[in-house]
């Protein structure tokens, strides 16, 4: 067990030091593939290995690990500062210079004996699923990062070849995220958690060019500033409760919300800036003008799943409380606001950044609640997103690199271009809002999450959800649209992506699909269980009718377009009509008066109504003012020792 839990956060780390060595070229590319197939596969044996065993500690009592943890805290909060005094970005400067007095407090405290040199790893169900998650779809990436990066210098001839930080970064950020999901020590998970921001920092800057460096301060100013309040709760436990032992997440958990609410809630403001929810969204959009991969990487396996992640860990403490409903509500109006600003645009990878930012915030929803069912449905919610979501993203990239386009209206008719692609982006798009895709099926359990929990405020959640999830419908079906309309007929490209790229979206197709045919299995063996770890009664979610429904329409999705498929073999459009007037080739008819008319096809985008800008304001100004709520009730609890 200690051996596997190491050795997944070690390697990655060690593949990322030879990368900085290897220089470009075939030799590299391979072991890229072969380091993040060993990702994979050992994420896959510690499942199996753990898989129906509970939850399992690892003691590490060595001071040498807690001095790396130091030296590496304090090398991140040096860099930080560092670099943001040379851009002249000094609101960063300064939130840098917070953290690296943290830093050098809690080295003191140690030095001093107050803080004990011990540090412990642990796994769980939770922490399984999270396993898979890095490693199967973080494996996957770099895997198509190696193709992919080739071609995007290809294409952009002004960027500085930058691929062996690029590598170096990519897996670092596997080996931070493992030591999120296993570090039972907060100090340690801190340290992780800033490796992150790190790493996220320098992809997003991978361009070196204005906006892509304003877009990388962005990101590194708003995870410093949850960087600093996960500080906050590590010296409210170490200054206030002054049981050290509370530095273990376990014992914080089990705790209850008498002693752990305060630092919950810190660290759940925390997991708010990392999972980019309302006023902090503007870093995860920011973040498209990096390289496709790193889209991928940040809004699937890492960086945001590290925020969310967090959040569902301390969910049982926020349970009935105001704090919970304060995050919760967080989440709700981000999810609603971020969806509506989805329909207004046009560039796939802002639809994908805006529905990314929603569905974390119904997690959030979720989580903030803190009951098992909502628990449940945050989970779920994490694991099918993750997989439908790094389809999508790297399916743009490979459209992106055939077309040199990002924009949806571009992607017309791309079914006969490329319909391999298309096909695995159809599902992709499918598995985030139809049945029986499992993120459908994850927002109907949080409506009754919501019904059952909140009452009588429930109502507000429900309308939050149904109105947010109508507006989802929309722009996934004018996307779905785009997609399938042909025109006239197209010849197929005779290479639609490199191997690589099409090994990993076939990859990607497959698990979606695969989740949702054993959804049942990852309910009730991986969910439920660590549930009732908790300590409490597990609802039954799930009957009997309703898998039984659920397989029923699988076969139905799987069936429909092989027999679409089947019956329209051979067959061809003998002509098109417009109104009943006869249409050429370009869509051209004629017209009134003997004109000639061109045809123009394209989707709603509503922009009065779902304009970015504004919509952001509404988002930005109602999230400031919970968050204010929030910050009075802690200030509350306090001062007067009662839980509200």
């Amino acid at each position: 067990m200690l051996d596997m839990l190491c050795f997944l956060i070690l390697f990655p780390l060690i593949a990322a030091l030879l990368m900085l060595i290897l220089p470009n070229g075939n030799a590299r590319d391979i072991i890229v593939k072969i380091a993040a197939l060993i990702t994979a596969a050992g994420s896959v044996y510690l499942f199996i290995e753990t898989f129906g065993k509970g939850i399992r500690y690892v003691s590490i009592g060595n001071g040498t690990v807690d001095l790396i943890v130091f030296v590496a805290e304090l090398v991140i909060a040096l860099f930080i500062i560092a670099i943001s005094l040379k851009f002249r970005k000094y609101i960063v400067t300064a939130l840098g210079a917070i953290q690296l007095a943290f830093v050098l407090y809690l080295e003191y405290l140690m030095h001093s004996g107050v803080l004990p040199a011990a540090g412990e790893l642990f796994a769980d169900e939770f922490s399984m699923i999270m396993t898979l998650i890095i490693g199967l779809i973080g494996g996957i990436i770099c895997v198509y990062s190696v193709g992919y990066m080739r071609g995007y210098h290809e294409m952009h001839k002004d960027v500085k070849d930058h691929r062996k930080l690029f590598f170096f970064l990519i897996f670092l950020f596997l080996s931070a995220m493992y030591g999120v999901v296993y570090s039972n020590n907060l100090v340690w998970l801190l340290m992780f958690w800033e490796i992150t921001s790190l790493c996220s920092f320098l992809l997003i800057g991978y361009a070196r060019d204005e906006l892509s460096w304003n877009n990388a301060f962005r990101a590194l100013m708003f995870n410093v500033l949850g960087g600093i309040a996960f500080s906050a709760a590590i010296l409210y436990i170490v200054a206030v409760i002054g049981d050290f032992g509370y530095l273990f997440m376990d014992k914080l958990l089990a705790s209850g919300s008498a002693v752990a609410i305060i630092p919950a809630a810190l660290i759940g403001f925390a997991g708010l800036t990392k999972s980019a929810q309302y006023p902090f969204s503007s870093w995860l959009v920011g973040a498209m003008v990096a390289p496709t991969p790193v889209s991928a990487l940040l809004h699937s396996s890492t960086m945001v799943k590290a925020g969310v992640y967090i959040i569902v860990r301390f969910a049982p403490i926020y349970e009935m409380t105001y704090t919970g409903m304060a995050l919760s509500l967080v989440g709700g109006i981000t999810f609603l606001i971020a969806s509506a600003v989805a329909i207004g645009q046009s560039n796939a990878k802002k639809v994908l950044a805006y529905s990314t930012i929603a569905n974390l915030g119904l997690v959030v929803a979720c989580a903030g609640i803190g009951t098992e069912a909502a628990i449940w449905a945050a989970i779920l919610l994490i694991i099918f997103h993750a997989v439908a979501k790094s389809l999508l993203f790297l399916s743009v990239g490979s459209v992106e690199h055939q077309k040199h386009s990002r924009d949806i209206e571009d992607m017309t008719g791309l079914i006969s271009e490329m319909p391999k692609v298309s096909v695995m982006m159809l599902i992709g798009i499918a598995g985030m809002f139809l049945a029986p895709f499992g993120m459908l099926i994850s927002k109907w359990a949080a409506i009754v999450a919501f019904i059952d929990a909140m009452k009588p405020f429930g109502a507000v959640y429900i309308m939050i959800i149904a109105f947010g999830s109508a507006l989802t419908v929309f722009f996934w079906t004018k996307w779905m649209g785009k997609l399938i309309e042909v025109r006239h007929p197209k010849t197929p490209l005779a290479r639609e992506a490199t191997p690589q790229e099409m090994f990993s979206l076939y990859f990607l197709t497959t698990l979606t699909v695969l989740a949702t045919i054993f959804f049942p299995l990852i309910s009730y063996d991986l969910i439920i269980p660590y549930l009732e770890s908790l300590g409490s009664a597990v609802p039954v979610l799930l009957s009997s009718g309703d898998i039984i429904t659920m397989f029923i329409m699988t076969v139905t999705i799987v069936l429909l377009p092989l027999s679409m498929a089947y019956f329209s073999n051979g067959r061809t459009i003998k002509g098109q009509y417009m109104s009943g007037r006869p249409v050429d080739a370009e869509l051209n008819f004629s017209g009134s008066l003997g004109r000639t008319m061109k045809t123009d096809i394209s989707n709603y985008y509503i922009e009065e109504y779902f304009g970015e800008e504004k919509n952001c304001r509404y988002g930005i100004v109602i999230s400031v003012l919970i968050l204010a709520v929030l910050a009075a009730i802690l200030v509350y609890t306090f001062t007067s020792g009662a839980v509200l």
